[in-house]
């Protein structure tokens, strides 16, 4: 057996001046979307790559997915389908959010696919289609109840029963509630979606999103769309997380510093220190996605946990201490030896030690917000095997 070996390719800023580091398993990712690829089968799964790939990087993640078997991606705007052909030029690329006619010529020289999802839209894209010998393929995003993109099951039954109407590549729609398999909508959009796949019989399908996958019977859609479960984040919101983590995130300590019992720490003097405390104010804020709501103290927005958020050094888990701030951000290390931790040591804010999800509900969010918040201040490293 050929061995294999790690590859690390690094980016951003430099690992001396930076005040973090952002780590990117590659392996990880790609192990993910197998299993909620073999989690879909018989349908095929693609994988959703919009904000830019939540924030991980387009031009690393796609050719990852790409080497792994996936072939149809899922993009927010056609300029990142353009940066998703640009490293996969094979790819069957469709487009989400919406088309203007001043993008057709786009999609004329790049073979993106719209996803079409208003009367409009149907219209526009009708009308300047019948321009072309060639006519270009289009995916139909059909609303069964989540009321966001989306033209009615009425809308579609009316354009489909219309057979001068061109027919498109694709029919999804989107669950509103598939991370809580018992929410009453679940059922209630499957069933409107099974009317429209015999309505629109032979056309390819999708209706789940990640947590859509681990719902039964998936496998009677065609196409499923992973997102958030690829990237390590929970799929179901009342059941452990099967997915490996992807992303992990350190911010260095600049300095470590004690704070008398009685005095405050931060803006605000939110935190009053009941005792003695040596405090580790690290190189990380808000201007780096990390964000002002998992602050220990003073965000009266928060109410699910009020004690804010976590970090993880030397072994053991550390809370936050006052307010996370602009560039730093302050954690308690009383419990912590003396000599356990230094300056220049990183303190890991979500990663293996601490979950993603963990790491969101701490600042009242979700995993979706804390990947795509993240900056460009970081250091960042793209771990991946490869084979000699």
């Amino acid at each position: 057996m050929t061995a294999k070996k790690p590859q690390t390719t690094t980016i951003g800023a430099d690992p001396r001046l930076a005040g973090g580091r952002l780590t990117i398993d590659l392996d990880a990712l790609a192990a993910n979307w197998l299993f909620l690829a073999e989690k879909s089968k018989p349908a095929e799964a693609s994988a959703v790559v919009k904000s830019d790939a939540y924030g991980l990087g387009i031009v690393h993640v796609v050719p990852a997915l790409w080497q792994a078997g996936c072939r149809t991606f899922f993009v927010a705007l056609a300029e990142e389908g353009l940066r998703v052909k640009a490293v996969a030029p094979d790819a069957r690329v469709f487009v989400l959010n919406g088309f203007f006619a001043e993008a057709f010529e786009a999609y004329c020289q790049s073979d993106l696919i719209p996803v079409l999802g208003s009367v409009y839209e149907l219209d526009l894209w009708k009308r300047l289609n019948t321009r072309r010998k060639d006519k270009l393929p289009f995916a139909l995003h059909v609303d069964t109840g989540m009321n966001r993109l989306g033209i009615t099951v009425e809308e579609a039954l009316t354009f489909t029963a219309d057979l001068r109407n061109p027919k498109p590549v694709l029919l999804m729609t989107h669950l509103a509630t598939a991370d809580d398999q018992a929410h009453a909508l679940n059922r209630k959009q499957i069933e409107s979606f099974q009317k429209l796949r015999v309505a629109f019989a032979g056309i390819e399908s999708s209706i789940a999103n990640s947590p859509g996958i681990f719902h039964t019977r998936i496998g009677e859609y065609e196409l499923s769309r992973p997102g958030v479960a690829m990237y390590g984040g929970e799929p179901l919101s009342a059941a452990a997380n099967p997915m490996r983590p992807v992303v992990t995130l350190e911010a260095r300590i600049v300095q470590i510093r004690t704070g008398l019992k009685g005095e405050t720490v931060g803006y605000g003097a939110t935190a009053t220190l009941k005792r003695d405390t040596r405090i580790a104010v690290c190189s990380v804020g808000y201007a780096d996605g990390y964000l002002r709501s998992a602050s220990g103290s003073g965000v009266p927005l928060r109410r699910a946990i009020p004690n804010g958020g976590v970090g993880f050094v030397a072994g053991s888990k550390v809370p936050i201490i006052g307010r996370v701030t602009m560039d730093l951000t302050s954690f308690d290390i009383t419990d912590l030896p003396v000599d356990a931790v230094s300056p220049g040591d990183y303190v890991e804010l979500f990663g293996h030690n601490i979950a993603l999800d963990d790491a969101a509900r701490a600042a009242g969010t979700i995993g979706y917000e804390l990947l795509t918040s993240l900056g460009n201040r970081y250091h960042r490293r793209y771990l991946k095997s490869e084979s000699d």
